[in-house]
């Protein structure tokens, strides 16, 4: 795996963490009323579409010209499984903290609809079926990239103006794969073509702080002007997320190849299904070590995370494990150079 690849997990893995963690916090002890902090949050939803957009970088990296026989059987075991798992899961957590919760009905609604943490799952799958439609009829991803992003800034606007609803469902409108479609057409051509990417954004790297520092301008403007919801299916995310996503590609080719960065980067699948269901049991017993918000977060955010990675390590030992909390690799020593980029 090329080390800027898992950089770019982890840091989308730790701050979807360190977000649930404020979040969590927040409905203990209230949330800060300051401008810093909410507009903070805004930024930190970066992550969630940086999730999905590495995964097709990968994709479109490993496969840009066809699938291999296993990919749909793999694929089902490692990820849509644990999809299921940690929808059950979180149903009985819920009906835990909540008994007069409706168990099946609730079992339902995460499974079918994504009402949980682990929504996104269902996105990367319809992106998988777009890869292969991809590849199996060539194409343009190219020609296809304008009108992508065109899509998904309309359908974007539509369901976050409520033009189009669901009623109790409405959550569900940002699981098609029109919400993120320009992630998908970008994502596609930085994999496809990142022995080539990869060089100019490490010669560039410096431009690409000018980029991120422009995009983050723009949700500040964006954010003055009244739109101030904490939640990832905001368009003027899209080139946060991209110039984010460049930045620590580019940097990251410069750093060392750290064992931890590896670490966490293979339990970051379980990370991200499993540091909710921790944070909502830990959150309201923390505030007896005491009432400062700040340390709350920080606390809830280690012990979720190291109880996270405790759990993972202990389900891979048993039997189909890897169908409940994801497929999780033996690490080995890696002798990458700081700027080699070797494909997987």
């Amino acid at each position: 795996m090329i080390k800027e690849w898992n950089m770019l997990r982890v840091a989308a893995c730790l701050t979807i963490v360190l977000l649930h963690s404020m979040t969590q916090t927040s409905r203990v002890l209230g949330q800060p009323q300051t401008e810093f902090y909410h507009f903070g949050r805004i930024l930190m939803c970066f992550a969630t579409p940086t999730f999905i957009v590495l995964s097709i970088i990968i994709l479109a990296n490993r496969y840009n010209d066809k699938l291999p026989k296993n990919f749909w059987e793999s694929r089902i075991k490692y990820i849509y499984l644990p999809f299921i798992s940690f929808g059950i899961i979180d149903a009985l957590v819920g009906n835990y903290l909540k008994p007069n919760l409706l168990l099946d009905q609730k079992i339902l609604d995460n499974v079918l609809t994504g009402k949980f943490i682990g929504w996104f799952i269902l996105v990367i799958f319809q992106f998988y079926l777009l890869h292969f439609l991809v590849v199996r009829f060539k194409i343009s991803v190219r020609k296809l990239f304008p009108f992508s992003v065109l899509i998904m800034g309309i359908y974007l606007y539509l369901i976050n103006h409520d033009i189009i609803t669901l009623g109790k469902y409405s959550y569900a409108l940002k699981l098609p794969f029109i919400a993120w479609f320009g992630y998908f057409t970008s994502a596609f051509l930085v994999g496809k073509h990142y022995k080539t990417i990869a060089p100019k954004l490490y010669k560039y790297r410096w431009l690409t702080l000018v980029l991120l520092a422009a995009s983050i301008g723009l949700v500040y403007l964006s954010y003055r002007l009244g739109n101030t919801a904490v939640d990832s299916r905001r368009f003027d995310l899209y080139p946060l997320v991209i110039s984010m996503s460049a930045v620590i590609l580019a940097w990251g080719q410069s750093l060392p190849n750290l064992k931890i960065v590896n670490l966490v980067s293979n339990y970051s699948f379980g990370i991200y299904l499993l540091h909710w269901q921790f944070q909502r049991l830990i959150a309201p017993h923390l505030p007896i070590f005491s009432s400062n918000y700040t340390y709350n977060v920080i606390l809830l955010f280690l012990t979720s995370l190291v109880c996270s990675m405790l759990t993972i390590k202990i389900i891979s030992f048993i039997p189909f494990g890897s169908f409940i909390i994801g497929k999780t690799k033996k690490l080995k020593k890696s002798k990458m150079k700081p700027q080699q980029v070797n494909v997987a």
